[in-house]
């Protein structure tokens, strides 16, 4: 007899914010036929992954089974959810459901990377089912910081899952569908809950979470009592806040730019949605150059510092013609992402230096979450009843206190970190089996394996400079003239006050004078002794040991 099992595998989300991707799986172990929910990005930083473009999960399991993946599932348009389906889907080539706005998203990411955009089919929110293989799946309208963000009921022969996706409790975020605990209570009635998969990343935020709603009053004062240019940052998927930012410009008889191509981007796509229809009439940069100062408000995007998004521009003078002065204002509505706090800070002094005033979000009045907070995730626990809670998008310690959160309600939880697989089909949550998982990296334009060794590399050369040593030899393997030595990243002259390089190449050449006969003909004995010299020179000099690149020519008897 055939046991069939319900599984869940995060390969990335869990145990960190960002990079989502999740599968679930029912039918006999090793042969379940699987659906993937999201495909996401996380971004680089200089110190860990320098001259990365993106890093997504490493999708090598899913590739190996791709005949048993029936569809991919986007619950919203965040680029940690959506961001890699241009990338990744031609790994896999199944098709790909979604709401209109993140629909029209994801087909400009496929479209842009050489792929169909109709690849992507659009799915109206509940009742609308859709079916693929032995699961059936609906779109629940959800609050978030993004337009029509879903929850997903997951309808199995085993039970049924709630996937959460992202959310908080708004009934009132101005663009978009709010929070409704009635469809919430329904879904609980009509089919009892085996598994709840939870947003975990405001659990330690202890005060319920505010509605967008609440931001309109505040930015509108403080639009209204700004003497000179305005210019105000926030993420440009946050469609709401760019209609509350352009309505309080409006009211304080500003004109209107957007500057940044995501910016006018998720704009536009909103309102092909449908989802945003009386935003105001912007102008154009050059239209924007010839408004009064202190009639004009440009909505920029970087938000998180980025460094080629027009708030780092601006931080450095000029941008598309637009220039800071003394007593303009720069407004940050939003909150700074852990890890980008020196990147935004650099901009915030910046400006500061130029005599702007640089307002951020220290009194809560410019920026509300898009997360469910701890009390509105025990709303939630309570309304859908799941016998089993397993926590996700969010890092160990977010995980581990939303398991003890449920566990104190009597619900079952289980903490599952990428890569480990959860049998769902029994009384309680248990771990199957792990599978080894990783890191994807957009380098360029070309992916890399992050165990691959290129990053691995590029830090090392960034942290101890680099060293090219290039020598000669003739048919009978002696040397022609000298070695020579060239240098990246390192200092002229070490400790002795000699050049650098002319030290190393001083050892170098004693060392061929007396290199014994067998060293000097074996390329691999070589390279290794000259290595060690050019790393034990430096070392004695500048007290770092270099990368090393030997390169040797043996010229050929005729």
């Amino acid at each position: 007899m055939t046991v069939n099992r319900l599984i869940y595998l995060p390969l990335g989300g869990a145990g960190e914010i960002g990079m989502n991707c999740y599968v679930y799986g029912y039918g006999p172990e090793d042969g379940e036929r699987l659906i993937v929910v999201d495909l996401g990005v996380t971004f680089p930083d200089m110190d860990s992954t320098p001259g990365v473009d993106l890093i997504m999960a490493d999708i090598t399991w899913l590739e190996e089974r791709r005949d048993r993946i029936d569809a991919i599932f986007i619950t919203h348009a965040h680029e940690d959810h959506i961001g890699a389906l241009g990338l990744l889907w031609p790994r896999l080539k199944v098709p790909v459901y979604a709401r209109r706005f993140t629909a029209l998203l994801g087909k400009l990411k496929l479209e842009e990377n050489g792929y169909p955009g109709n690849t992507i089919t659009v799915v109206r929110p509940r009742p609308e089912t859709v079916e693929a293989g032995p699961f059936r799946v609906q779109f629940v309208p959800v609050a978030h910081s993004i337009p029509e963000s879903a929850a997903l009921v997951i309808d199995t022969p085993a039970g049924r899952i709630v996937h959460s996706g992202d959310f908080k409790l708004d009934e009132t975020p101005l663009v978009g569908e709010g929070w409704n605990p009635d469809l919430f209570r329904e879904i609980a009635a009509e089919r009892p809950v085996k598994a709840l998969m939870c947003d975990s990343t405001n659990v330690f935020s202890l005060h319920p979470g505010r509605s967008e709603s609440t931001l309109r009053e505040p930015i509108r004062e403080l639009i209204a009592g700004a003497t000179g240019m305005v210019v105000a940052t926030t993420f440009a998927s946050n469609v709401a806040r760019l209609r509350t930012l352009a309505e309080a410009a409006q009211a304080a008889g500003r004109s209107i730019c957007l500057l940044g191509r995501a910016m006018k981007k998720m704009v536009a796509a909103a309102q092909e949605a449908g989802v945003l229809t009386d935003f105001p009439n912007t102008l154009s940069v050059e239209d924007a150059l010839e408004v009064p100062r202190n009639s004009l408000m440009l909505i920029v995007t970087g938000s998180q510092g980025e460094r080629r998004a027009a708030s780092a521009q601006l931080s450095r003078g000029k941008y598309l013609g637009v220039q800071m002065k003394e007593g303009d204002m720069f407004l940050f509505s939003s909150k700074t992402i852990p890890g980008n706090e020196r990147d935004v800070l650099r901009i915030m002094n910046a400006l500061s230096e130029m005599g702007v005033d640089v307002i951020d979000d220290t009194n809560g009045l410019y920026h509300v979450s898009g997360h469910a907070n701890r009390p509105d995730l025990e709303i939630v626990h309570g309304i859908l009843k799941p016998a089993f809670l397993i926590p996700m998008h969010g890092e160990h310690r977010h995980l581990r206190a939303h398991a003890r959160l449920a566990e104190a309600r009597g619900i079952k939880a289980e903490i599952a970190t990428n890569g480990m697989m959860i049998d769902l089909g029994g009384n309680a949550p248990e771990v199957a089996e792990y599978i080894e998982t990783g890191r994807l990296y957009l380098d360029g334009s070309v992916m890399v394996p992050a165990l691959g060794g290129v990053v691995r590399d590029r830090i090392r050369m960034a942290l101890n400079g680099h060293v090219m040593v290039t020598l000669l030899l003739d048919e009978n393997d002696e040397p022609l003239g000298e070695a020579w030595a060239e240098l990246m990243g390192l200092p002229e002259a070490g400790k002795t006050g000699a050049a650098l390089a002319q030290t190393i190449e001083t050892e170098l050449n004693d060392f061929l004078l007396r290199i014994e006969d067998r060293v000097r003909r074996d390329d691999d004995k070589l390279d290794e002794a000259i290595r060690r010299i050019v790393r034990q020179v430096s070392m004695e000099e500048i007290g770092k040991k270099p990368e090393v690149t030997v390169v040797v020519s043996r010229l050929q008897a005729e």
